[in-house]
């Protein structure tokens, strides 16, 4: 969400690899019209920043500073934020100013009424003042305008007097997606499209889609009540912000929206926000970009003309990293003029990146990963799938039921489905592989899991000193214990039936075993497993290496590029045989990259180097014969690498 908060520094680290197994590379996207090949640069416009660049000076000496640090397609210029409306006519000169320099001009608009003590506050859409305001706003900004993006404001917290009554017995979940489902149809598109015909609505969705039902943000109705959506991925510092949110949304998010609204997700939108050093900018944008967002949208105008500063990176300040401060602070994008560059603002951070990752995104192909379900309205297990990004596992979550999948993960969102056990059933009796979390089988007790397995949850918890694993009856291999430096993790405790279902991977506590990923099998092939999950997500980048390997020799077989590493570093994988590791951690890592391909080498294709890869032997049951790369990654870095026979 676009909030102006204060700007704080950034932590955490970046790598990233990228690599193709094809020694012909795919054409490039068409270009878009600017100095990008792969995507579009937005830059949005606060009012109150209209409103100042009413005074021809600033205007010319803000966009020359804005635009000789980063290449911009189109700017978004707000008619109305917090109730303050900006002039026509200043409009008009606006438009009018960035379409003599090339720049697409759009309309945006947001629909918030300020803050009350640091919390946002929504218009009361049951008041008909407030209904006739949000109406004119919308109209305004609609004469103007054929393109108009809503910032991601467009939802409901009042719960005065006019709302309790018309809520009348139901939730305030249904209640406020009926009200603001009728808003976006009588105010807003219907009101923009009385006056101009031509302008085509996109609405922004916010980053913490887990709630959005709760506020009226209707994710299954409103990509079809909307000409377009958007997507925020404004994922910030994952702990010191009020959400938490792991850095692999970024990426996830689009790919769940491109599902929601295919060939509809106009782009991904990044603000400067709640940054501990600079790199955590630079990520969110590569993730975005990444995740095939057609524009990258940077918000806002004022933030870019922040100072640039490095923040709290002195752990890799001196290496040589992918995003160099030093080399930052001298890049020029393509056709700025040749006059002395100004101090480095947000805006060259922005440039530095993104210029950075367009060299390579034209070798990758259509994104893919392990496939999820998350109906448009679920809750529980809230932000899961981010976190499994971050232990390598790449996601697909898509909004119905994946069928066609070999293998399925299912966390606690899936419940919402009311036909989720039927889905399984045919799942399984197909001869596939449903991976369901410990969440989501607790939640689906008394509707009918119990068709497909019988187990037991205690409500108990155990703490957790090591990991065994084993196959059958017999002697378990040791994964890790304290002695190998395992941590302490808090598990719940999963009761099953003896030779029922078997635990493959036990969580030991004091000696004794619990499942921590447990087999039992429906029908005459299909594979259930269920994955207890530990009561603190972020406790998963606790699981040993090995503990992973065993997860991921169930969820990714088959899976054409496997990582195997350290946890906080994420696998993107293409349909072209191309994968990006990226890696959050602020050390050098070593990490092992798997094919299934026949190529022997990665070629670096940035510095040319040829890396030998080797045919894994001696892999335990279940785990296929890949070949292996060893990779060595600075922190903050990327290589590019084509797989060569």
């Amino acid at each position: 969400m676009s909030a102006f908060r204060p700007r704080i520094a950034a932590a955490a680290v970046f790598s990233l690899v990228l690599v193709s197994f094809v020694s012909a590379q795919p054409a490039a996207s068409p270009a878009p019209a600017g100095g990008h090949r792969n995507f579009a640069v937005a830059v949005y416009v606060p009012v109150m920043a209209v409103r100042r660049l009413a005074d021809p000076g600033i205007l010319a000496s803000e966009w020359e500073r804005i635009s000789s640090q980063v290449n911009v397609d189109k700017v978004y210029l707000e008619s109305e934020r917090n109730r303050v409306v900006a002039d026509d006519a200043l409009l008009e000169r606006l438009k009018a100013f960035f379409a003599a320099r090339g720049v697409r001009v759009a309309g945006g608009i947001t629909f918030s009424d300020g803050e009350e003590s640091g919390q946002f506050r929504s218009f009361c859409y049951t008041d008909p003042a407030d209904r006739a305001f949000v109406k004119s706003a919308a109209e305004q900004v609609a004469r103007h305008f054929d393109e108009v993006i809503l910032d991601d404001f467009f939802f409901v917290t009042t719960k005065r007097d006019s709302d309790i009554a018309a809520k009348g017995s139901r939730t305030w979940t249904q209640f406020r997606l009926d009200l603001m489902d009728d808003a976006a149809r009588q105010l807003i598109v219907g009101a923009m499209k009385a006056v101009n015909p031509r302008v085509r609505v996109t609405i922004k969705y916010p980053n913490w889609y887990e709630h959005f039902q709760g506020l009226g943000f209707d994710l299954d109705a409103g990509p079809r009540i909307f000409d377009g959506i958007y997507t925020g991925t404004e994922t910030r510092d994952p702990t010191s912000t009020d959400q938490y949110l792991q850095q692999y949304e970024s990426y996830q998010i689009v790919r769940y929206f491109e599902a929601i609204a295919p060939g509809r997700n106009g782009g991904g939108w990044v603000d400067t926000f709640n940054l501990r050093y600079a790199d955590r900018y630079a990520e969110q944008l590569w993730d975005t970009v990444f995740a095939k967002a057609r524009e990258m949208t940077l918000f806002s105008w004022g933030g870019l003309l922040e100072p640039a500063s490095p923040g709290r990176r002195e752990a890799w300040q001196s290496r040589d990293t992918s995003f160099n401060y030093e080399r930052m602070l001298s890049y020029r994008p393509a056709g700025a003029a040749a006059a002395a560059a100004p101090p480095a603002t947000m805006a060259r951070v922005a440039g530095y990146a993104l210029d950075q990752v367009d060299a390579v995104l034209g070798s990758l192909g259509r994104p893919i990963g392990i496939e999820s379900y998350r109906p448009p309205h679920a809750t529980g297990e809230d932000f899961l799938h981010n976190y499994i990004g971050m232990i390598g596992i790449p996601i697909d979550l898509r909004p119905s039921f994946p069928e066609d999948a070999p293998v399925v993960l299912l966390t606690e969102d899936a419940k919402a489905d009311p036909e989720l056990v039927e889905h399984i059933k045919r799942q399984l009796r197909a001869g596939k592989s449903v991976v369901a979390t410990s969440g989501l089988v607790r939640a689906l007790q008394g509707h009918g899991i119990e068709d497909i397995v019988e187990l037991e949850f205690s409500g108990r918890r155990i703490l957790a000193d090591g990991y065994s694993m084993g196959a059958g009856a017999g002697e378990r291999s040791l994964l890790s214990n304290e002695s190998t430096g395992a941590r302490p993790v808090l598990f719940p405790e999963v009761g099953f039936l003896t030779n029922d279902a078997w635990a493959l991977v036990s969580a030991m506590s004091d000696g004794v075993g619990y499942p921590l990923l447990l087999i039992d099998r429906y029908g005459r092939s299909g594979r259930f497993y269920v994955w207890t999950i530990p009561d603190n997500f972020h406790h998963l980048y606790q699981l040993p290496p090995p503990v992973v390997g065993a997860l991921k020799d169930v969820l990714m077989q088959g899976f054409p590029v496997r990582l195997d590493g350290p946890s906080q570093v994420a696998l993107f994988a293409y349909d072209n045989g191309t994968f990006v590791v990226e890696s959050f951690l602020p050390v050098p890592v070593s990490v092992k990259v798997s094919t299934l391909g026949p190529s022997r080498t990665l070629r670096d294709l940035v510095s040319g180097e040829m890396v030998p890869g080797d045919l894994e032997i001696g892999a335990r049951a279940g785990r296929e014969r890949r070949v292996a790369f060893e990779l060595r990654i600075p922190p903050h870095s990327y290589r590019a690498f084509a797989a060569k026979p």
